[in-house]
């Protein structure tokens, strides 16, 4: 597989017939979106939920989720989209920000949980397992999209990157950190981590808010820890504040609130237990 990426030139269009483009990207985005699906139905059971519940609300989390993934994207790159108004629709051309969808897909969970009335914690960690795995998959959009590489590397497996797409300070380089596979990798790792943790824990989870709690955290937790080490290499634009990548910066502060929700669940946890 090195070899295959070192040698390998990956091109944007899968297919193109007539009027008919079919991108890479959108293909590991679609895929990545059912097999995060598959994962979730999957788990459903052994959270004792509804698989039509989880259709229902699927709707909502891929129509928001790639709207919020896109305007936080925009967000980043303002100017580029204010004199290039036409890219703002082009999502097949990359610019899906998962933070946005992060924060669009939490919304949209807790919404959905108040109108049915199931618990925000319990349906957030069946999910969070499926959308690590889809992350994992998705990412590989970005390889054959040739964009969000890193840093020139002469390592085996440093990806070749053409000209019209290297930065201008790397002009004269020709292999780049793939960035993309380091995240999938680590995206795979958690989410298998994750659904092994579920599938071995207790089933009879009706009062186990603090196993829901800890679940979505450690995906928060490990997910921005990954994300916030890969921006030391990824030479994509990006906002900088006080020497920090703006990615960077939304990664410590996640980790940091979910810290403190664990901190805070787990006194909660052990003032229940020295009560009884």
């Amino acid at each position: 597989m090195l070899s295959f990426l070192h040698t390998f030139q990956p091109q944007a269009i899968l297919i193109s017939y007539g009027h008919i483009t079919i991108h890479w990207y959108g293909l590991f985005i679609v895929s990545g979106i059912l097999a995060a699906l598959a994962i979730s139905f999957w788990l459903a059971k052994y959270y004792e939920v509804d698989p039509d519940l989880i259709f229902d609300l699927s709707f909502w989390l891929i129509i928001g989720g790639i709207a919020g993934a896109r305007l936080y994207d925009i967000g980043l790159q303002l100017p580029y989209y204010y004199e290039h108004p036409g890219q703002i629709l082009a999502i097949w051309k990359g610019g899906l920000a998962i933070h946005g969808s992060i924060l669009a897909g939490l919304a949209i969970i807790w919404l959905f949980s108040k109108r049915h009335k199931i618990d925000f914690w319990r349906l957030s960690s069946l999910l969070v397992p499926g959308l690590v795995i889809g992350q994992a998959i998705g990412r590989w959009g970005n390889y054959f999209n040739q964009e969000l590489f890193g840093l020139p590397t002469s390592l085996p497996w440093g990806i070749p990157i053409d000209l019209a797409n290297r930065p201008w300070q790397y002009i004269g380089s020709s292999f780049f950190h793939p960035t993309f596979l380091y995240e999938s990798l680590g995206c795979l790792a958690i989410g298998l981590a994750l659904i092994i943790w579920n599938v071995r824990s207790d089933k009879k989870r009706a009062d186990r808010k603090g196993f829901y709690v800890c679940s979505v955290s450690a995906y928060m937790i490990l997910y921005s820890l990954l994300r916030f080490s890969l921006e030391f290499i990824r030479i994509d634009d990006a906002p900088v504040i006080a020497g920090l990548r703006w990615p960077q910066i939304a990664s410590l502060i996640l980790i940091i609130l979910f810290t403190l929700l664990l901190k805070k669940q787990h006194a909660k946890t052990k003032k229940t237990v020295g009560q009884e």
